[in-house]
């Protein structure tokens, strides 16, 4: 027993992407995974895939979650990267929300300069745009980044870090805002790409990062959203340390219910000392002192959590299915395929997916290989299940695909732990 934990519990030589200490601390081990938005297309359904380590550890000096089994940038976020942010309307309000706050807030004008980092298909800067904003995105993926480019929002194809911020602060010169949601998680180089910000930030400057709390994350057993993609998983205290250590002031922060529970924090040049710490800051880290973030027991217990909602689903799935009932999915998200390529879930649990993407429709999901089908699926087939992959739309979903209760249909729901919703 002794020898088969240490072997489980060592990270063959990996050391912390931000402070470089060993890596030995397992948090949670899901397995094998395929790359969650490299959806298989017909022509490749009978091909083998690549499975890669899905392994998160803790980090024993920082506290930083992290997977150790880093995959080059470059085979995750290729030139055909199956998420576009504009299909989720939700997603859409949240970040039409954001760009009227912040722009009252920073007293944002003609004369400002916004860029966005991840900036996917324009969804967020396209607001920017309305107001007559000079914006500028930076998207590695050339499909989604066509479509920004499409939609009237200037994008350039590059990884983001201190040569890129070199060249595009002397280009384009330096940004009054830079915004950021939900990409500090994808960054391999954490420490590049947080020197490239203080790098492209104007000096009276203000950048917002979003993403999602890794508090939440343990506490409400967000176990799927755990991928390739997603290389560090962050709580404000440790986050705090990683922009301090690049000379970035993080002076406030909002807690967001988006993606089960997000940090939203406000970062400026340490320099820069008109902008006052507000009180939101102690009050976090307090909170997560509170927690135990700062213990390494506090993360000890979450595998066992995650090995126990999994056999509750397979539990609720092997019953409907014993009792005859069928049970489709709704969504080809991230966190769906780490949810059912860990609980082992494939046609023979669910029949097929549905998804509003056309990008996505027509082909399988990685691993499981289920099929991917437009939304009228549901309608035509009428499922006594809809198992919805994407939890943290749940209501939006639920509203689009109301229709299925009139055949008796149910809505499930498997974080933090499989519920049935009437």
């Amino acid at each position: 027993m002794e020898l088969l934990t240490l072997h489980r519990n060592t990270a063959f030589n990996a050391a912390c992407r931000f402070c470089a200490a060993p890596l030995t601390r397992t948090f949670v081990d899901l397995g094998t995974s395929p790359l969650c938005q490299r959806h298989v297309t017909p022509a490749d359904a009978h091909k083998m895939e690549p499975f890669y380590p899905l392994h998160a550890y803790v980090c024993e000096k920082c506290f930083l979650v992290q997977l150790a089994h880093e995959i080059p940038p470059a085979e995750i976020f290729t030139s055909e990267y199956g998420y576009f942010s504009s299909f989720s309307e939700s997603w859409l309000a949240h970040a039409a929300e954001y760009a009227a706050r912040i722009t009252e807030r920073l007293g944002l004008n003609s004369g400002s300069f916004v860029v966005e980092l991840a900036s996917n298909d324009g969804y967020l800067l396209k607001n920017f745009v309305k107001r007559g904003m000079r914006v500028l995105g930076v998207e590695p993926c050339a499909n989604v980044a066509a479509a920004a480019v499409a939609a009237g929002v200037p994008t350039v194809v590059q990884f983001f870090g201190k040569n890129t911020a070199r060249q595009l602060a002397a280009e384009h010169g330096r940004a009054d805002l830079i915004a950021g949601n939900n990409v500090l998680a994808h960054v391999p180089d954490l420490n590049d790409f947080v020197a490239g910000i203080k790098i492209m930030l104007a000096p009276g400057g203000v950048l917002t990062m979003e993403f999602p709390h890794l508090l939440k994350l343990i506490e409400q057993n967000q176990f799927d959203t755990i991928y390739h993609e997603h290389f560090s998983y962050f709580s404000f205290t440790t986050v705090q340390k990683v922009f301090a250590h690049h000379g970035i002031t993080l002076f406030d922060v909002e807690e967001l219910a988006t993606h089960g529970g997000s940090l939203r924090i406000y970062g400026r040049h340490a320099e820069n000392r008109s902008l006052a710490i507000a009180a939101s800051v102690e009050k976090l880290l307090g909170r997560e002192r509170d927690a135990g973030m700062n213990d390494l027991d506090f993360y000890a217990a979450f595998g066992q959590k995650v090995q126990r909602s999994k056999r509750k689903l397979l539990v609720f799935l092997i019953a409907a299915k014993q009792a005859g009932k069928s049970i489709a999915g709704y969504g080809a998200p991230g966190k769906g395929n780490t949810l059912l390529n860990y609980c082992g879930i494939r046609t023979d649990f669910l029949d097929y997916t549905v998804d509003r993407s056309p990008h996505k429709q027509g082909n399988f999901l990685p691993g499981t290989r289920i099929p991917i089908y437009a939304p009228d699926a549901v309608a035509r087939t009428r499922p006594d299940y809809l198992l919805i992959l994407p939890w943290n739309l749940a209501e939006e979903i639920m509203r689009q695909m109301a229709h299925v209760r009139a055949w008796g249909g149910k809505f499930v729901v498997p974080i933090p732990e499989v519920r049935v919703l009437e």
